[in-house]
């Protein structure tokens, strides 16, 4: 990516106005329109290395998980920092190749993947599989067969412990969730992977969920996943040499207490001491989502029932977080004018689940004023959707003193690219 003039990362006023790294948020709007997703490659760096570093005494890997924020410029720059990826699709399989990851910098994730999904990761020479179930590793098993190979398989292992974070959409480690393969099972599910001739049972993975801001459930998680993989060593499994503990750990979005990293990778190491493993770790969320910021225009200004609207370009097609999660996040005026006011801040899109914020204290942004939504690096862009014929945004990232558009702003024409109108009728 070349080099950038060294300036400290993130997301400051100067001189009144808000600046992504040296550039002012103005310039980038001005360059790329609203709304656009902008990020810091700093923030990123920084995240890394601190993680890196926590766990810099065991041996260990880092798996950026694609799906929070699956931008190519993005996945280069972690690349580059000696990240591997956690995927979940064959599309991300795909993008981590063309952002210059090898076969052996990733592990395949996900609890529904298709033969073909399959065949594409064999052929890539993926680290391995993480298997979420009986018939997804029968599958791997006639795939690899196929091919002729022998296919690296980690379980992923649902342990079963109760996490306590914002929203049960991102729990997936109680039981009865749909995710890995139920703890009970796991012993002779690793028989049948040790019987079946071309599978390699490697690892043992779990992912207990995302903002997870204390110890305890991992812990909790960790302790019997620890077990089991004892466990199954006596049983025979002598060749696991993964252990896969996911990621999840917690960023700040409003007043929640960050990732304690290094009591996290403290705890990690203590309850993993002596077990001959590579650690796995699969952050998502905590590399990239506080590098990110999204910009929006104020349209329009409107008052109705009592209540005070302050309507954007923005919406719940560019960013669904709020509507989908009921989820939080700080929005700021560019350029404040310092008079505040309470309002519902919505999108443009025709949903009264179309909102960014409601009944906020915030900025008294008139029309034409530039917002900044923060805390956007991840899960923003990479749900975005076409939802009223609305075409996506564009992306930014900023090194330093300069900038680049990553992603170009959708045009009408695209959203009917795949589209078409003169049909080709078939019959059966």
């Amino acid at each position: 990516m070349g080099s950038a003039t060294t300036v400290e990362p993130g997301f400051v006023h100067v001189d009144g106005v808000l600046h992504c790294d040296a550039i002012p948020a103005p310039v980038i709007a001005e360059a790329a329109g609203t709304p656009t997703y902008v990020y810091s490659a700093g923030l990123i760096r920084q995240q890394y290395r601190r993680l890196d570093a926590a766990f810099a005494r065991v041996p260990h890997r880092i798996h950026y998980s694609v799906k929070a924020n699956s931008n190519l410029a993005v996945l280069r720059l972690l690349q580059a920092e000696g990240a591997g990826v956690d995927i979940v699709s064959g599309g991300e399989l795909y993008r981590a190749h063309e952002a210059g990851f090898t076969g052996g910098d990733v592990v395949f994730s996900g609890v529904g993947k298709r033969a073909r999904e399959l065949h594409e990761a064999l052929a890539a020479g993926v680290l391995f599989v993480n298997v979420e179930s009986e018939g997804e590793l029968l599958l791997l098993d006639q795939v690899a067969r196929e091919r002729g190979v022998i296919a690296p398989v980690a379980l992923r292992v649902n342990p079963e412990v109760a996490v306590d974070n914002p929203h049960e959409y991102i729990r997936t480690g109680e039981k009865g969730h749909k995710f890995g393969i139920p703890f009970d099972d796991v012993p002779r599910v690793a028989r049948e992977t040790r019987d079946l001739p071309n599978l390699k049972l490697v690892g043992l993975d779990m992912h207990i969920g995302s903002q997870i801001s204390s110890w305890e459930p991992y812990d909790a998680a960790l302790a019997r996943l620890v077990a089991l993989l004892v466990r199954v060593r006596a049983d025979g499994a002598q060749d696991i040499r993964y252990l896969d503990v996911g990621g999840g750990l917690a960023v700040t979005y409003d007043e929640e207490a960050p990732a304690d990293v290094s009591r996290f990778a403290a705890g990690v190491i203590e309850a993993t001491r002596g077990l001959d493993v590579t650690l796995v770790l699969e952050p998502g969320r905590f590399l990239v989502a506080e590098s990110g910021i999204l910009l929006t225009e104020v349209l329009f200004r409107k008052r109705s029932g009592g209540k005070e609207y302050v309507i954007t370009d923005a919406g719940m097609n560019d960013l669904l977080r709020p509507s989908h999660y009921e989820a939080f996040h700080r929005i700021d005026a560019v350029k404040p004018t310092g008079e505040r006011v309470v309002a519902d801040v919505v999108g443009p899109v025709c949903e009264s689940g179309d909102f960014l914020a409601l009944d906020r204290d915030t900025d008294d942004a008139p029309p034409g004023a530039l917002l900044a939504v923060r805390t956007t690096g991840a899960y923003g862009f990479s749900m975005a959707s076409n939802y009223n014929s609305r075409p996506r945004p564009a992306e930014v990232l900023v090194d330093g003193d300069r900038f680049a558009i990553v992603t170009e702003r959708e045009r009408y024409e695209d959203l009917v690219r795949q589209e078409r109108a003169s049909l080709d009728w078939r019959v059966a």
